[in-house]
């Protein structure tokens, strides 16, 4: 599966934060392949199903839901999951 750069520092950041940015390039690529994968596989879900079922943390998985958004990946399904705090989020499914 092919996916898109993102820039995850801006030009007016330190050194370090272009550093740090490009040590998780590859983690983010495998982010997304499981994230994609696990939509695939269960179906329609909120960030803390796929996180829960993909074994990633809650931040690896909402970070890259608006990423793999823009690239046309996944979109929104228009309903509602129950998040693990019992709050309602929004779901997500495969395109």
């Amino acid at each position: 599966m092919k996916f898109m750069e993102f820039f995850r520092a801006r030009i007016v950041d330190p050194i370090t934060s272009h550093m740090a940015a490009e040590s998780v390039a590859d983690a983010t690529k495998g982010h997304m392949e499981v994230i994609c994968a696990c939509l695939k596989k269960y179906g329609p879900l909120g960030k803390d199903g796929i996180a829960k079922y993909s074994g990633l943390r809650n931040d690896q998985v909402w970070r890259r839901l608006p990423e793999l958004q823009k690239m046309g990946l996944i979109e929104l399904s228009g309903k509602t999951a129950r998040s693990d705090s019992g709050r309602s989020e929004r779901e997500w499914q495969i395109c």
